[in-house]
């Protein structure tokens, strides 16, 4: 897979995962892009060392799932840290 098609990869698997989430998380697209792509690392990672498997074709649905997976978690940690930042 390309460096733009990870990109867009991040970007939109970041923009299903707050989608997903409740709540409301901050953030524009910028945040939403950073945070969607170390996700989908993050996703490749797990996916590799549980699964056997990483982010391999961009129409893969096990690439999106585990993208999406990875986003989720990031976007996790990063609602925790910025919450606990505002008190």
């Amino acid at each position: 897979m390309g460096f733009f098609a990870f990109l867009i990869l991040g970007l939109i698997a970041g923009a299903i995962a707050k989608a997903i989430l409740p709540g409301r998380q901050g953030g524009g697209w910028v945040i939403t892009l950073i945070l969607g792509v170390v996700g989908a690392l993050l996703g490749g990672l797990i996916g590799s060392a549980i699964f056997g498997t990483g982010l391999q074709e961009f129409f893969s649905l096990t690439t999106w799932l585990l993208a999406i997976g990875g986003a989720i978690i990031v976007l996790l940690v990063y609602g925790m840290i910025t919450k606990r930042s505002h008190r």
